[in-house]
């Protein structure tokens, strides 16, 4: 795995950059060009004026939209996730105590 190097985005017409390993650079460019689509979307159709406005109300939209599609139940199933682990670790260390 390459170690992270630094990218350069546009958003709004503003460059920035960002750091991200090789691996990530497509998923990275894909991101900010969708969230770049987002706010011109915002800026063009609305009063709203003003980079960092437009940044929130793309962020709250996505988000929004996140949660509406079942992203939101990420976290639960990922927690869920989680405690079964614990439930099988914790049964092969008895296990393991059982046997020594």
């Amino acid at each position: 795995m390459a170690g992270p190097r630094s990218i350069e985005i546009n958003i709004l017409g503003r460059a920035y950059k960002v750091a991200c390993s090789r691996e990530e650079e497509s998923a990275l460019i894909a991101a900010a060009d969708y969230l770049d689509e987002k706010m011109r979307e915002i800026r063009d159709s609305s009063k709203v004026i003003g980079a960092e406005r437009i940044a929130i109300m793309a962020g709250l939209n996505l988000a929004h939209d996140l949660l509406n599609q079942g992203g939101g139940s990420l976290l639960g199933e990922a927690r869920a996730r989680l405690s079964h682990c614990n439930t099988l670790l914790d049964s092969v260390l008895e296990d393991q105590d059982k046997l020594f």
